[in-house]
């Protein structure tokens, strides 16, 4: 291998390390950045109608994850009970929220959204899916990873 190509090479490898490098540097800062201390979190409960939750997680997968996002709120996980009776009608989730007041914001927003309101009317054709929503407003504490 010539010279001219060997530097090439290293000239290569070593520009690609430098995008990985900055990266994983990106990355961390937007975690960083993403887990400011002035965040506020909001753990939601849903409990579904009898024989409505799978309807409920469709609604969820195909619409209103994507719509949260587009208000401003950070979608954090989703999950399911694993035992009855709750794992029969119950979505559990957390998002995150700039602000409480930028939560209030972002809810407003989400419930006037055209979109939002075309899925919840043809979602509810066969009636509400939901019976009950609980919603807690959180701080991490101290010591949580999550901030």
């Amino acid at each position: 291998m010539s010279k001219k190509n060997s530097v090439l090479i290293a000239f290569s490898v070593a520009i690609f390390g430098l995008g990985v490098v900055t990266g994983k540097l990106t990355q961390l800062a937007s975690v960083a950045e993403a887990q400011s201390t002035d965040r506020v979190f909001e753990l939601r409960t849903y409990t579904a109608h009898p024989g409505r939750l799978a309807e409920l997680h469709a609604r969820f997968r195909d619409h209103t994850v994507e719509l949260f996002e587009r208000h401003g709120m950070t979608n954090i996980v989703y999950m399911a009970p694993q035992d009855a009776p709750l794992s029969e009608n119950t979505l559990v989730y957390l998002l995150a929220h700039d602000s409480r007041d930028a939560a209030e914001a972002s809810w407003a927003g989400f419930r006037s959204d055209p979109d939002w309101q075309a899925v919840a009317e043809a979602t509810r054709r066969n009636g509400r899916l939901v019976q009950n929503v609980d919603s807690v407003f959180l701080d991490p504490t101290d010591y949580s990873k999550l901030r």
